[in-house]
């Protein structure tokens, strides 16, 4: 029988991640909410401007609200992190496709947060991916 792991993680990274960890998922909850209450003049935005047919939104928001509660749950975090970065890929992709840059960096910075956020709450992902000491 094998001795349970001890979690040695500092209270302060653990609050810092969770602060960290806080920005992706209200703005994927905020998305998810949109989704399902999508105003006529950002259903005709969605179709014309990025290429996206409006009856996808409920589904668009039901993965941004599976997500961000897989991300939430610290035993599957690490599974709703990869989700997260997979849906804010597309929405990297689209941005490229259509050439609007404006949109793009902040998919890219909301990814960067998503990790980093988990890489203060998580050891396992701080063993991973680990500062190199010099």
């Amino acid at each position: 029988m094998s001795t349970p792991q001890i979690d040695t993680t500092p209270k302060w990274m653990i609050w810092t991640g969770r602060v960290i960890s806080a920005l992706p998922v209200l703005l994927f909850l905020m998305g998810a909410v949109m989704s399902f209450n999508l105003p006529d003049k950002n259903k005709k935005e969605m179709e014309e401007k990025m290429g996206w047919k409006a009856d996808m939104a409920p589904a668009l928001g039901v993965v941004e609200l599976v997500t961000a509660v897989l991300y939430i749950i610290p035993q599957t975090a690490v599974l709703g992190a990869i989700l997260m970065t997979g849906h804010l890929g597309g929405a990297v992709a689209t941005h490229v496709r259509i050439e609007d840059w404006s949109g793009m960096p902040i998919a890219i910075v909301v990814g960067v947060l998503v990790w980093l956020g988990l890489w203060f709450r998580d050891a396992r992902v701080r063993s991973l991916a680990p500062f190199r000491q010099l």
